[in-house]
């Protein structure tokens, strides 16, 4: 009886072990599903903050061709750009001559234009980071970029799309409740191999797409492979766009946070 006792008692607790190792396994697949991360464990914010860098870097400089298309009229502009993540920025026009000069600036929370034709430094202020810049579809928040995608938003996976022939992570951003972002959600279409931000939407607080914004031709530029073709247009204005297109692009550039100052606005060429 002793024995037979011992072996119905081992069986049952073999069985104890064997549900509790099952139910474990279970438990942890379970958790793995719902985690909000790619089969390689990077989770949304990790993918739109590669995104953002390859593009950006720490320090960068650029030439960009910039032609904003209207209906009844068109312009170009040549422009050359200075970044120095995150707080620094600055944009010089060097052609057309009417407009050659022209500087914006970003220094922390605080942006600037430059305008030799009245010789005047303008203040931009928070109300105005909406308001075309030099009447494209890019605002001054798109080209300086006074709010971070990465540290202003939350990320989240919601789906998979391929977007010219790219396999892309579709993700949703919503505003921080502290953050004085502009708009109300942004969605990104990120490739998978390379982190290429192929397609952006920005959402206004109703949830109403104000406009998208596409990137093509992808090519290797200051080492990297990214593309080089930016086309921003607005949902209700057609037959409006607004291209940039860089022709040249370096990274990890020596700048130092002075160069960004308003008595530089006056004589950088």
């Amino acid at each position: 009886m002793k024995r037979k006792f011992q072996r119905v008692r081992d069986s049952f607790l073999l069985e104890n072990v064997r549900r509790r190792a099952v139910w474990v396994g279970l438990m942890g697949l379970l958790c793995i599903v719902m985690l909000p991360v790619t089969g390689f464990g990077e989770s949304a914010r990790d993918i739109v903050s590669k995104a953002n860098d390859l593009v950006h870097g720490k320090s960068s400089t650029a030439t960009a061709v910039m032609t904003v298309e209207k209906p009844d009229w068109s312009r170009e502009m040549t422009t050359k750009l200075w970044m120095l993540e995150p707080e620094y920025a600055l944009i010089l026009i060097t052609e057309p001559a009417k407009d050659k000069g022209t500087v914006t600036l970003k220094r922390k929370n605080e942006i600037w234009n430059w305008v030799p034709s009245i010789e005047r430094v303008i203040k931009i202020p928070p109300s105005m980071m909406l308001q075309p810049w030099m009447g494209s579809n890019f605002t001054n928040d798109d080209l300086v970029r006074e709010s971070s995608i990465v540290e202003d938003y939350t990320q989240e996976i919601v789906g998979e799309e391929t977007i010219e022939g790219y396999d892309c992570y579709k993700i949703r951003l919503l505003p921080r409740p502290e953050a004085g972002v502009v708009w109300g959600k942004v969605v990104m279409w990120i490739s998978k191999e390379g982190y290429l931000e192929l397609k952006t939407e920005y959402y206004d607080e109703d949830g109403t797409l104000v406009k998208y914004m596409t990137g093509s031709e992808v090519k290797e530029m200051g080492g990297r492979t990214l593309p080089t073709r930016w086309e921003m247009i607005p949902v209700d204005k057609p037959g409006e766009e607004t291209v940039l297109e860089y022709k040249e692009m370096a990274f990890d550039v020596d700048l130092k946070p002075s160069f960004f100052s308003e008595q530089n606005m006056k004589r950088v060429r």
